[in-house]
């Protein structure tokens, strides 16, 4: 048995007691789990009503120009233990001195949880999720989460949130930059990547940290695109859309869940019994905790559904919330509540022993000092190890959305012997933006330029640099300086794009092209009539219809983090060949959201014969990129899908396979993606749904057999009944390099 480090009053001594009182009886204390609980029970039963409020409460600190800190008011109640979590605290000294309080100055001793929203990287910056996710490399995702977790719990961190699991359709929503897309199937298998990343195989590894699943549920869904905004849907579409990568990262073990802002069904979710217990803990057995998001609690009385904040958090408790995010309501009214038998003390009892177990499954019992290593820390951050990571993730996270020739030939890569290139652009010598939203502790001065990046990689090409402009505003002072420099150089690369805070959380965007005057300097440069590469630089999908239209060479960098001046330098020399898809469309102007791969069709789908279709009369229906778009330096051809059989019934496997061969002169990688239609179901289903992928690695005038294998499970939907199962009948299959280009055939389900 575990004895702890701790001194607790009497309650060690209490469970080495029944433990040998257990053994003699025939029952002994024989699994870790066993032991867990009676450590837990024991520690319970000595807590008085507000203890336990305060283990269900969690607290920001601060952090100022000297340093962290914590307000005066929250040190007391740690003192207190009224306060048994902390977020937004980190680094080793300070974390070290708020345990020590923890454990030391209160009466039971209970050791702290440290959270942070560790979203991609901690110091060293991966690329913002969605544009790793751009990637298609689960591998790589898993390991850029797993070195996540190995630096920030090497800053005392041991708990994150994320990953953000929600789907996005609505580029307007700035939060889709935490996710990785429109596509459920993808979206839930990086969503289990991530969390097998961050917790490891056992918590109790020091360099493992809690992941923390949100936003439950569909906040993705957002009305337009607007945070924080209503949510309405049906049931089949909640679970046919919105649950399933929620779904997937707990069956991968997410020991915790975050509640979103919006409201569901009219109740906001921190308050909805239906997903906190229902959905949650009845259909899916989910035994870790539930967070809320930011005072989200107290936000449920301008929601409009309790008149004040002890209403609030009865409702939350009710609904089964274990842990309060910075609302304090918990801490304030759960004793009340108590008294007047508004909630049960065996539920508050159950809340707290969800939350103790997870402390004690990372060994803060055992030694709540385990994550507060000053050497392991300064060994740790920024490492080569990471770096180099940071630089490989980055590379495979980019797309080439377009390539025409220029003098018969590709406009990229450029080549090393240019004689000189202009730089143009807010995003050409900038550090801080290249990190991206939320890049919580990431040390601007580490990250990489790209006018660094191309000087390392290109040392013989002469840079002629100008910024040009800003990202907001109509400032056209720096245009005559920008097309000088242009007017000057042999070609012309624009980094274009959003900053930091025009994407992410409470940055969403009612036009999503390139901000401020960004746009009326690319076509002054483009008037020129130099070679121009367009580089994007965003957390979201852009509208970059002109761009498409009239700049011969485009590419979506997004925001690629600490490495992303060499990453972006060595795709646009060659040395690496771009290999990224989408993971959201891009759609050709905003009137087209929300415009998605997988959309249904209608009783009078699109003909451009027919009036009388869906259709706009000002704009094509198509997107101008779509889902599993990116061009390569190379090109690929796919043959004729091979089945091995025509049909198959419901306990049958049928493969497929289709040869690739890389047709280009550069070796490159391929991202091979099937999708699958049902072409006739009790209710409608999705002109198309992405069922499988594989990204694959072929030289030059390479060939190789891709092959997939299809289940019932890969066909099955919530049927007319709302029964979750295959429908016999025809369905139609493609394979191909995005979800809009490919082979297919067709097969029967029996």
């Amino acid at each position: 048995m575990k004895t702890s480090k701790l001194k607790y009053s009497g309650y060690s001594i209490f469970i080495l007691l029944l433990a040998a009182l257990l053994s003699r009886s025939g029952n002994p204390v024989n699994s870790e789990k066993d032991e867990m609980a009676l450590f837990i029970d024991s520690l319970i039963n000595e807590m008085t009503i507000e203890e336990k409020a305060g283990q269900l409460t969690l607290y920001t600190s601060g952090w100022t120009v000297t340093g962290p800190q914590l307000r005066d008011d929250y040190v007391e109640e740690l003192k207190a233990g009224r306060a048994g979590n902390l977020f937004n605290a980190h680094t080793v000294d300070y974390a070290i001195k708020l345990q020590k309080t923890a454990v030391e100055e209160t009466r039971l001793g209970i050791p702290l949880l440290f959270g942070l929203d560790v979203i991609h990287g901690y110091k060293t910056t991966f690329p913002i999720p969605l544009a790793e996710a751009a990637s298609w490399d689960l591998e790589l995702i898993e390991k850029t989460a797993r070195l996540s977790a190995k630096e920030a719990s090497a800053a005392g961190i041991n708990w994150t949130y994320n990953p953000m699991v929600d789907i996005a359709r609505d580029p307007r929503w700035g939060r889709v930059a935490e996710g990785a897309g429109e596509d459920v199937y993808l979206g839930s298998l990086i969503g289990a990547a991530k969390v097998r990343g961050y917790q490891g195989s056992d918590l109790s590894d020091p360099n493992t940290i809690l992941a923390c699943v949100k936003h439950f549920a569909a906040y993705g869904a957002a009305q337009a695109g607007r945070d924080y905004h209503t949510v309405e849907l049906s049931d089949r579409v909640l679970r046919e859309t919105y649950l399933p990568p929620f779904k997937a990262a707990l069956d991968a073990g997410a020991t915790t869940v975050m509640t979103s802002f919006n409201e569901l069904d009219g109740l906001p979710a921190s308050g909805n019994h239906h997903l906190m217990t229902g959905i949650l803990r009845d259909e899916w057995g989910f035994d870790g905790f539930v967070v809320t998001d930011y005072t989200a609690i107290n936000e449920m009385v301008p929601h409009g559904v309790v008149a004040n904040n002890k209403e609030a958090a009865e409702l939350a408790f009710n609904a089964g919330v274990e842990m309060d995010m910075q609302g304090g309501l918990y801490a304030q009214y759960i004793p009340e509540l108590i008294k007047e038998g508004r909630i049960k003390e065996s539920t508050l009892d159950a809340y707290v022993k969800r939350v103790l177990e997870m402390k004690y499954r990372l060994g803060l019992f055992e030694d709540p000092y385990r994550y507060l290593n000053p050497k392991r820390e300064e060994q740790t951050l920024y490492s080569q190890e990471l770096m180099d990571h940071a630089l490989e993730v980055a590379k495979e996270s980019i797309v080439l959305l377009k390539n025409e020739s220029v003098n018969n030939r590709p406009i990229l890569p450029l080549s090393k012997s240019t004689k000189s290139i202009a730089l143009i652009g807010p995003l050409a010598d900038n550090q801080k933006d290249m990190l991206g939203t939320w890049h919580v502790a990431g040390d601007a001065s580490k990250a990489i330029t790209l006018l660094q990046g191309i000087k390392d990689t290109a040392s013989d090409v002469k840079i002629n640099y100008a910024r040009g402009t800003g990202f907001s505003g109509n400032d056209i002072s720096g245009f005559a300086e920008a097309l000088e420099m242009a007017k000057n150089s042999d070609v012309v690369v624009m980094a274009l794009g959003e900053n930091y805070q025009q994407s992410g959380e409470a940055a969403s965007r009612s036009e999503i092209g390139l901000p401020g005057n960004q746009l009326a300097l690319l076509k002054q440069v483009q008037a020129l009539g130099k070679p121009v590469v367009l580089l994007a630089m965003a957390g979201r999908p852009l509208t970059l219809e002109w761009s498409h239209e009239n700049i011969p060479a485009i590419v979506n960098t997004w925001h690629l983090g600490t490495m992303a001046g060499k990453a972006i330098a060595e795709v646009l020399f060659g040395d690496h060949n771009p290999s990224g898809k989408l993971t959201m469309t891009f759609p050709r102007n905003v009137g087209q959201v929300p415009v998605y791969y997988n959309m249904k069709n209608t009783g009078r789908p699109f003909s451009a014969e027919n009036k009388y279709t869906s259709k706009y009369i000002d704009v094509s229906n198509s997107p101008l990129y779509p889902f599993g778009y990116g061009l390569s330096y190379s090109t690929f051809s796919y043959s004729d899908i091979e089945l091995s059989k025509a049909s198959m019934t419901q306990n049958e496997t049928l493969t497929l396979s289709v040869n690739v061969k890389n047709t280009g002169q550069y070796d490159g990688k391929e991202v091979v993606q099937l999708y699958i239609r049902d072409l006739v179901g009790s209710v409608t289903r999705p002109v198309k749904e992405l069922k499988g992928f594989q990204k694959i690695a072929l030289k030059a005038g390479e060939s190789r057999k891709v092959t997939f294998s299809i289940t019932t499970q890969d066909l099955a939907f919530y049927t007319r009944d709302m029964s979750f199962k295959a429908e016999p009948g025809d369905f139609e299959v493609f394979i191909g390099t995005s979800s809009a280009e490919g082979v297919s055939t067709r097969f029967a389900l029996q």
